[in-house]
C-alpha cells in the first residue's frame, strides 16, 4: 500500500529520485503514520494495522458536547457496482478487508440496514487483540456495537447477531413499529431505540439517539437503501470509498440509492491509498 494523496514536497522528490531541503508542514505530513520514515508514505507495501489506524483515526472531540461523526465505508467496482451477485466480497481485496476491519476497530457502532443484515450474514462485531488498548484508553467497549436500521422489525432474533454479541445489539426503528415485533428484539436481547415518529427511521434522529448512549464515532457499511437515506438527511460526514479495479456489468446497486437530492452533496479529498490497483479514498464534507 502507497500514499498517493496528500502529496508533499517530500513524497514527490523522493518518488522522482530527488531530495528536499527543510522541514515544512507540507514534507512533515507523509511522517503522520507512526512506523513510518518521512518521505516513505509512496512505498508499495503492506501498512501495519497501527498505520492504518493513525490514518483513519475520527478527528479529536471538541471540548465539552463531543460531536457525532458519522463516516460510511463502502466499496465501488469502475463501473458503479456495489456488489456482485447481492454481496460486495467478490469486488473486493485482502487489503481492503483491512481497511474494512480497522474501520470497524475504530468506530463506537456499526450502523447497518436490515436488508444488508440479511444478505451478507451479519454476525456481531468481534474483540480485536491488536485494538484492546487503543479501545480501552478511548473509553471504547471491548467490541464495536452494532446497529440495526429497520422499519418492520422483520429480522431473524435467532441469529448470533442477537442471541451472542459481545456488547448488545442495537435496533434503530420509528415509532409505530409494530408492538409484537418490538418485544421479540427485546426478548432476544436487543436494545431498542425510537428515531421516528412514523414507521421509518430518520436520519438526524438516529444519530441523536446513538449520541445520546455516548457513541460518537459512528460507522455504517450500508447498504445503498440506507446510505441514501443518510446523504439525504445531511449527516454523513465522511466516506472511505474503495475503488475496485473491476468491471461487472450487469444491473447491480450503486452504493448509495433511493430519491435524488436537491443539490449534489459537495465532498474533498481527504486522502487517497493505493494497493493492486485498489483505490482507498476518503472524503470528508466540505
Amino acid at each position: 500500500m502507497r500514499r498517493l494523496f496528500p502529496v508533499t514536497d517530500e513524497t514527490a522528490a523522493r518518488a522522482f529520485g530527488g531530495t528536499t531541503e527543510g522541514d515544512g508542514a507540507t514534507g512533515a505530513a507523509v511522517a503522520e503514520v507512526p512506523g513510518v520514515h518521512a518521505g516513505s508514505a509512496h512505498v508499495d507495501r503492506e501498512w501495519s494495522l497501527a498505520e492504518l489506524a493513525a490514518a483513519y483515526a475520527y478527528p479529536d472531540p471538541v471540548p465539552g458536547a463531543p460531536r457525532p461523526w458519522l463516516r460510511a465505508n463502502m466499496v465501488s467496482s469502475l463501473d458503479g457496482a456495489a456488489q456482485h451477485e447481492g454481496r460486495s466480497q467478490p469486488i473486493s481485496s485482502a487489503a481492503d478487508m483491512r481497511i474494512f476491519g480497522t474501520l470497524r476497530a475504530l468506530a463506537d457502532v456499526i450502523v447497518v440496514g436490515a436488508e444488508t443484515v440479511r444478505q451478507e450474514g451479519y454476525r456481531p462485531a468481534r474483540a480485536r487483540a491488536e485494538f484492546a488498548g487503543a479501545r480501552k484508553a478511548a473509553g471504547q467497549s471491548p467490541a464495536p456495537v452494532i446497529a440495526v436500521v429497520s422499519a418492520s422489525l422483520e429480522l431473524d432474533f435467532s441469529l448470533p447477531l442477537f442471541t451472542s454479541p459481545l456488547v448488545p445489539t442495537l435496533i434503530l426503528t420509528g415509532a409505530a413499529a409494530a408492538p409484537d415485533r418490538v418485544a421479540a428484539a427485546e426478548k432476544a436481547g436487543a436494545k431498542v431505540l425510537i428515531a421516528g415518529e412514523g414507521t421509518g427511521v430518520e436520519p438526524e434522529r438516529a444519530v441523536g439517539a446513538l449520541a445520546g448512549l455516548g457513541h460518537t464515532r459512528l460507522l455504517t457499511e450500508g447498504g445503498p437503501r440506507l446510505l441514501g437515506q443518510l446523504i439525504a438527511g445531511e449527516v454523513l460526514d465522511e466516506l472511505c470509498l474503495t475503488l475496485s479495479p473491476m468491471l461487472t456489468a450487469g444491473d447491480a446497486q450503486r452504493i448509495a440509492g433511493g430519491p435524488s437530492v436537491a443539490v449534489p452533496h459537495r465532498f474533498a479529498l481527504a486522502s487517497l491509498l493505493e494497493e493492486a490497483g485498489f483505490l482507498f479514498g476518503r472524503y470528508r464534507r466540505s
